[in-house]
């Protein structure tokens, strides 16, 4: 689906100039370059499903700067730092409501939100000493955005987020909510064990931090967005975000339009390896533990040497949240989501990067997996 697609949707050639297909090691390889000019890396390589993975791109082996020291940039995406990561094979867009539902189907699995709250994963996030709820307030469910019908303080992400009873990737949005016409959207309300246990099933794997990111990048050292450095080139919004030009966030009232959402996984333009979305639309799970102070530390290491391959902290560490521990276990989100606007998150940025509670299902979130395979030949 997702491969055919991507053949559907070549790269848009402004001001003229040639698309070039090869075939290569048992890749599709497609590239575009102006008239007059030679081919510029990097080149899009799509694994054909029988020699290399299907409905994955090739992200080859590279060293980049990670993170950022421009003026968007948060604390927690500073210093930018040289890494190397190795090649692997990455999915082209997000797994989508289809997919995951196969995998429901063939396996039987119950995902985190099906599930009644477990109290022991629940009281880490906490203040110490918080008493355990009665079981009629732990029942099956999770966080959705709902929205405000008025403009409000930006200080308190609760006035637009409520857990819901009965929320789960099948009904996103809660009881009432379903999935009719959005086969090919990202699959959210998944938790990081839920992206654990179909990464398991399909015989791939969550990215590392340095992974997602280099192949975010698609080859662009420090642009500020996955496809250069303009918000919206010639006046064309390159990936799903909330445009708060257009309404207030997180005004939801009839006159704004309404609740916004995912759209179609592919929806916009790929970038240099071929890969879609990796902003905007729905936030994605990695494999790394999240440290609010991990690329300074990384930096320190990254003075002496290039950084090889990093995996990422032993533990985790977030101290921008009162109330709850700071060692509270947290994975790390990249990528941003519908959500993200000028005025609240940008984090449609390819170093923005965010924690999550992995067993804190949200209807913004979801996931995309990358595969070690033979390179192309």
């Amino acid at each position: 689906m997702a491969f055919t697609r991507t053949l559907r949707r070549k790269l848009l050639l402004a001001g003229g100039g040639a698309l070039g297909v090869l075939v290569a090691g048992g890749a599709l390889a497609w590239f575009a370059w102006p008239a007059e000019q030679t081919p510029a890396e990097p080149v899009v390589i799509l694994g054909d499903g029988v020699n290399t993975p299907k409905d994955m791109a090739w992200v080859p082996s590279g060293v980049f700067l990670m993170g950022s020291d421009s003026k968007m940039a948060q604390a927690n995406e500073r210093p930018a730092h040289s890494v190397k990561v190795h090649g692997f094979w990455m999915d082209l867009t997000h797994v989508t409501n289809d997919e995951f539902a196969r995998f429901v189907k063939e396996t039987g699995y119950v995902t985190t939100a099906e599930k009644k709250p477990d109290w022991d994963t629940v009281r880490v996030q906490l203040p110490p000493g918080t008493p355990r709820p009665p079981d009629d307030v732990l029942v099956p469910g999770a966080m959705v955005f709902v929205g405000t019908q008025v403009p409000v303080s930006l200080e308190n992400y609760m006035q637009w987020w409520r857990y819901r009873p009965g929320a789960d990737w099948r009904h996103p949005q809660g009881p009432g909510s379903s999935l009719e016409g959005k086969g090919d959207h990202p699959v959210v309300q998944i938790s990081y064990a839920d992206a654990q246990a179909y990464a398991k099933w399909a015989g791939k794997r969550l990215p590392t931090e340095a992974e997602w990111e280099f192949a975010a990048r698609g080859g662009l050292e420090q642009a500020t967005y996955v496809w250069g450095d303009d918000l919206a080139p010639d006046g064309k919004q390159q990936a799903n975000y909330w445009d708060s030009k257009e309404r207030s966030f997180p005004v939801v009232s009839p006159k704004a339009g309404g609740a916004t959402g995912t759209v179609p996984a592919g929806t916009f333009p790929p970038n240099g390896y071929g890969l879609y979305d990796m902003t905007g639309n729905a936030w994605q799970w990695v494999a790394d533990w999240y440290r609010a102070d991990y690329f300074a530390m990384q930096a320190k290491a990254a003075a002496k040497a290039t950084i090889d391959n990093p995996k990422g902290p032993t533990q985790s560490y977030d101290p921008s949240e009162p109330g709850v521990p700071v060692n509270a276990p947290k994975r790390v989100i990249r990528g941003g989501s519908f959500l993200c606007n000028e005025s609240y998150c940008l984090s449609y940025r390819p170093s923005a990067r965010r924690a999550a509670d992995p067993y804190s299902p949200m209807s913004h979130l979801g996931f995309r997996l990358v595969k070690d395979a033979p390179a192309p030949g």
